[in-house]
């Protein structure tokens, strides 16, 4: 009944993308794969839009999509237009 029985290759890790909860199966994923799986559940946003990641200290680092992150339960993400210089 505890989690620590799931592989963690297979566990279910919760994320957030734009403030909407998303469940990733790898905890090792791109930045593409994190957008495909917001766009999949619904989210608003599109495959060439910038991913950041939300530190705990408030501040964003971009994940290029081609880059591999490590997800954990609660880490979240911002996804915006990429050319957003009006």
């Amino acid at each position: 009944m505890t989690e620590s029985n799931a592989s963690p290759s297979t566990a279910a890790i919760r994320i957030i993308v734009n403030g909407q909860a998303i469940v990733m199966t790898s905890k090792h994923v791109t930045g593409a794969e994190i957008k495909a799986a917001a766009i999949a559940v619904g989210v608003p946003i599109q495959a060439d839009f910038v991913l950041s990641e939300v530190r705990p200290s408030g501040e964003q680092k971009i994940v290029p999509d081609d880059h591999q992150v490590s997800l954990k339960d609660g880490d979240e993400f911002w996804a915006i237009p990429g050319d957003d210089n009006s």
